[in-house]
């Protein structure tokens, strides 16, 4: 005996077309900041200078077609955030501060679906010579 498998089809239930995912990203390449985080007190006394890179995943067809920009994602404001939040307070980590500007982002701009941070640090106190550290966190929705 052969048993035939049919795909139920319930015709009474027809899927919306699903809208496709966009791919559209605002990136803010180094932005530049004096802060005090790091492991050594040296560090935390004196500062020393961070650069900042962001990649906001998000729809920006709406903006594109209507050329407002209460349709997209305002990046003097995500500047404005991205400076009040690494200057808020001290971290240790490089880490830390990448993940509260991925967190804060998040949380501050509604249409942000993804959100990856790169933060570096020129000049970390290495037995070495380096350009510099960076982290890189993604965080979403």
């Amino acid at each position: 005996m052969v048993l035939y498998i049919l795909p139920h089809y319930n015709h009474h239930h027809h899927r919306m077309p699903r809208k496709p995912k966009t791919h559209d990203v605002i990136r803010l390449h180094n932005a530049v900041f004096y802060a005090y985080h790091g492991v050594l007190t040296d560090e935390q006394n004196l500062g020393g200078k961070f650069e900042v890179d962001v990649d906001l995943y998000c729809d920006l067809s709406r903006g594109a077609k209507t050329d407002h920009l209460k349709q997209t994602i305002d990046y003097e404001a995500v500047y404005d955030c991205i400076r009040s939040l690494i200057l808020e307070r001290k971290y240790f980590l490089i880490e830390a501060v990448a993940n509260t500007i991925a967190e804060g982002l998040l949380a501050r701009f509604r249409k942000l679906r993804k959100v990856t941070v790169r933060v570096r640090k020129p000049g970390a106190p290495v037995k070495g010579v380096i350009d510099f550290v960076e982290v890189e966190i993604s965080r979403g929705r």
